[in-house]
This record gives C-alpha cells, structure tokens and sequence, in this order.
C-alpha cells in the first residue's frame, strides 16, 4: 500500500519526502490517496468540512477519532500515518542507534497520543528483521508539551537575563 502511495505521490511532487506522508502536512496526502486510488468512500459532510477548513489535518484526525460518528476514510488515514511514523522512527532509531530512546514530538503526536500507545505502534517500530532484538530495548517517548514554545519562551528569558546583567546577547 505504501509503494502505491508512493506511486500516486510521485508525478504530483516529483520527489516525495518522508515529510510528506509522516507530518501534520502529510495527512492530506494519504487522505486523498486513500480516496482516489484505494477508493475509500468520503462521507459529504467531512468533505465540505475538509474543503471550508484552513487546516486540513485537524479536520481529518478530528473526523477520525470522532467518538459519535467516525470517517472510516479518516481512520484509515490516521492507521496509514501512523504505520508510517512507526517504521521511519524504526529505521531512525536503528539508523543512530538510539539506545537512549525516540522522541516524537509535533502536533500530529499529541492529537494521536492514542494511536501511539496502542501495541500496533510498537509492533511496527520494531519489525525490523533480524535487528528485532535490539530495537526492542529502544524506549520510545512522545512529548507531550509543545517543545518549540517551552524552547523559545527559555530563549526569550535567558535573553531578558543577560540584558539586565549586561551581558551581550549572541
């Protein structure tokens, strides 16, 4: 499924990123590939939701973990995404050999938080032949807090300090 992706990805962007398919911007992606080519069936309503929404993720992931009425075409977009996220972060720990652990972090992950604690998840990240063993020591982490805010208000602080210290601020 992921090389027909591949393949319907490809003539649109010429070169497909993991970024693409494994990001808050990837979302629509696989969305409209599991629409157009899977032929999942998209229900109207999200649809007019999706086509009014300046953030196409939002509405997608929303859709999908919507407790009353859920899209089938959003779950499977959330479950492809989050195959996704599972092998890349794999193949990254392995890469890097992380043995201290893998964090995921972005806006994506905290709204999957679920999808990312469910045992598929885990099962995925560490399907990697004969490394199984060794990636299965590999913790895997998700931050929760918004870690680029927390970094810039530390900058900001540490900046306001060296002000009124006198001190000069690269």
């Amino acid at each position: 499924r992921q090389i027909r992706l591949l393949a319907y990805l490809l003539p649109r962007f010429g070169h497909v990123g993991v970024e693409r398919v494994c990001s808050g911007i990837g979302v629509p992606n696989i969305y409209e590939f599991l629409r157009d080519v899977e032929k999942i069936p998209e229900r109207p309503e999200v649809a007019q939701m999706i086509a009014s929404a300046k953030d196409h993720t939002k509405v997608i992931v929303n859709a999908a973990v919507d407790p009353q009425h859920p899209s089938e075409l959003c779950q499977e977009t959330v479950e492809m995404l989050v195959s996704i996220l599972a092998s890349e972060a794999g193949n990254l720990a392995l890469k890097v050999l992380a043995t201290g652990g893998v964090y995921i972090a972005g806006g994506v992950a905290l709204h999957l938080l679920n999808a990312l604690q469910e045992p598929r998840f885990t099962e995925t990240f560490t399907r990697k032949g004969r490394f199984r063993d060794l990636i299965q020591r590999i913790p895997i982490h998700v931050i929760t807090t918004r870690a680029a805010l927390v970094g810039a208000a530390t900058f900001g602080l540490e900046s306001l300090k060296n002000i009124r210290s006198g001190a000069i601020v690269a």
